[in-house]
């Protein structure tokens, strides 16, 4: 586990490429604080750079990196883990005579593409960024993880082309700061989070997940390709006996992959269906007590006690940590302003917490994330099918005077993500063109209410049109749609960036044993009815285990790992908040519209309305632009 960097000027020098490179590292040293390591090359057309920070978790003795061919003439950086380097290994030393000079899963990637190509990408099960400097054919290839566990950002202009993990690298050492993204702000207050190919800078761009950059360093052009060609989703005829034994050996085989490592490892145990079938599955795989790992709030519910409950089920040394309020204050600002461009999924908080103590213990911990995707377990997915049922029903007319008397009825005063809440968001969500998926996964603004809050120069219409054209079919109404738009935006946008940059921030390696193709593509087979069973959420899974555990643990509602921010807000946030509404500042900055902000603000602060959620987007947005355009 890394972080990995790399600069190409079409006239520079070695010496001003590795002064850029060494700033670019030392503002990821978080990610890797073991080692660094740096290669220049110095041509006729071109100067290259790449480096990296290492955190040693496979082969601490000769992984160091970069790793070279045998000639010299192939170099790689790599950020990540490859869970079946061992299998790789072998198939290159039988077929190709292969010799290896390290047992590190970087030197297995380069040798596959020295014996087989770019072909060979699809062959990783991992999470990866890496970069690899080819001279016999003046190319580079940049490549980037099936479900994009690992980031990797880019730019180019007239004179250089920067890749790196972190935004922060590339925003350091370009000559002029870049502008707002008009995208990246539209679908930041939609989100909470800017999912690929954008950022909020205008022309950086995040590589998107299985994919890879092919850049000829001749002609100073480049092309993005898929790594492997994503099937359709097509139902097969299977048995659910069958099917929920195959669900229990790929859980069991991926979470073993998964365990590969030369230092201590466990788990975040939340209590959760995900996470407490990882960590059981981790416990029967090795005869030592794993260490498990959970959180809590000192002064709200949370899932503490039924983690607890697994804890002593597979008898493993649970650690606890509750925080407060005081935790927040102090930590706030590094946390939100690490992920280097606005975020604001409350659960970023418990979960820079939880990989900050688990430090202290373990330098890897396997996490229950993706299990929801892949195995169909959000409460969203259920208002999504509501609504085709609902507009089915219920003429348009009604639905407005049913929307409208909503705002008053439903309306909540306190951050309680109750009945009345989930009502609200599924009303408002409600489309009759078959979009109401789009507004449900808008966990800040709908596109009505992000309409009323920014300036019309500001506002973009169509913002999901491009995403939509990945899809099989321009409307998302089956569960299987709403699965794929999830790992389309908000896996890699959201889960996914959430858990890297906290984790790696604490200088932890988070693996996701759920997020394997091998399990994605299996659940992309069975019928819908298999993952959700009327209201029965991942319903194969938990019959793949409900015999391990207590009876009807796997069915015992969720509370979620957020935050209790909306509080917050209202105390020891509320004076910078209020800042934020002043309107001149507003008038200046020229994005939101003060007379609908300012009142959204203010309901909250007053408690006449809980606005949550829109509210805390708005002050991550500020607070990131405060720091970043205003130096505050």
């Amino acid at each position: 586990m890394c972080g990995i960097n790399g600069i190409i000027e079409k006239q520079s020098s070695k010496k001003k490429i590795s002064s850029a490179l060494t700033k670019m590292n030392n503002l990821i040293i978080h990610r890797g604080p073991d080692e660094d390591g740096f290669v220049a090359a110095q041509e006729e057309n071109y100067t290259l750079g790449m480096a990296m920070r290492r955190l040693s978790i496979i082969d601490l003795t000769s992984g160091k990196q970069p790793i070279y061919s045998d000639d010299k003439k192939i170099v790689i950086v790599f950020n990540g883990e490859i869970y079946n380097y061992r299998i790789l290994r072998s198939k290159l030393e039988k077929e190709k005579n292969t010799k290896f000079h390290t047992t590190s899963d970087t030197e297995v990637i380069l040798k596959l593409y020295e014996a087989y190509g770019v072909e060979s990408f699809k062959w990783l099960d991992g999470m990866f960024g890496f970069s690899i400097h080819d001279k016999n054919k003046e190319k580079l290839y940049i490549a980037r993880d099936f479900f994009g566990e690992k980031p990797l950002y880019y730019t180019q202009n007239d004179s250089q082309f920067i890749w790196a993990s972190e935004l922060k690298s590339i925003v350091d050492v370009i000559n002029v700061k870049p502008e707002l993204s008009k995208k990246g702000v539209n679908l930041f207050l939609r989100l909470t989070y800017v999912p690929a190919p954008y950022t909020i800078y205008k022309n950086v761009f995040k590589l998107e997940a299985n994919h890879y950059i092919e850049y000829d360093l001749n002609t100073h052009t480049f092309e993005t390709y898929e790594i492997c060609e994503e099937t359709p989703p097509k139902e097969q005829e299977i048995d659910f006996e069958k099917a929920k034994a195959d669900v229990k050996e790929l859980v069991y085989e991926s979470v073993d992959s998964r365990s590969i490592a030369d230092v201590p490892l466990g788990t975040f145990l939340s209590g959760g269906v995900d996470s407490s079938i990882v960590s059981l599955c981790l416990s029967q795989a090795t005869s030592k007590k794993i260490d498990t790992f959970s959180i809590g709030f000192k002064k709200s519910s949370d899932e503490s006690e039924k983690a607890e409950t697994v804890a002593k089920l597979i008898n493993s040394n649970h650690h606890l940590f509750k925080i407060g309020e005081e935790d927040l204050e102090d930590n706030i600002h590094e946390i939100l302003m690490n992920f280097d461009e606005p975020f604001s999924d409350t659960a970023a908080l418990p979960t820079y917490f939880v990989s900050k103590k688990t430090k202290d213990h373990v330098k890897v911990a396997l996490t229950g994330d993706g299990g929801d995707e892949v195995f169909g377990g959000y409460n969203k997915y259920y208002v999504g099918k509501m609504n085709s049922r609902y507009t089915s029903v219920v003429p348009k007319p009604i639905h407005n005077v049913i929307l409208n008397s909503s705002k008053v009825l439903l309306a909540t005063k306190s951050d309680n993500r109750g009945r009345r809440f989930k009502i609200k968001k599924m009303l408002k969500a409600v489309d009759y063109g078959g979009n109401s998926y789009w507004d449900i996964i808008s966990l800040a603004n709908t596109e009505r209410e992000l309409e009323e809050i920014l300036l019309p120069e500001v506002y973009e219409h169509g913002l999901f049109d491009d995403y939509k054209e990945k899809l099989e079919s321009p409307l998302v109404e089956s569960l299987t749609d709403f699965r794929h738009v999830d790992k389309i935006l908000s896996l890699e946008g959201g889960m996914l960036a959430k858990v890297d940059r906290t984790s790696m921030q604490n200088s932890l390696e988070c693996r996701a044993p759920f997020l394997n193709k091998k399990i994605w593509d299996y659940t992309n087979t069975l019928p819908e009815s298999y993952l959700m069973k009327g209201w029965n959420k991942k319903h194969i899974l938990k019959e793949a285990f409900k015999d391990q555990f207590p009876e009807d643990f796997l069915e015992l509602s969720k509370s979620g790992f957020g935050s209790p921010v909306g509080d917050w807000l209202k105390s020891s946030l509320k004076k910078e908040l209020e800042s934020y509404i002043e309107k001149d500042f507003l008038l200046k900055q020229g994005i939101f519209n003060p007379d609908k902000i300012i009142p959204l603000v203010k309901n909250h602060l007053s408690s006449k309305r809980d606005n949550t959620f829109r509210v805390w987007a708005y002050f991550c947005f500020q607070k990131w632009y405060n720091y970043i355009y205003l130096n505050n």
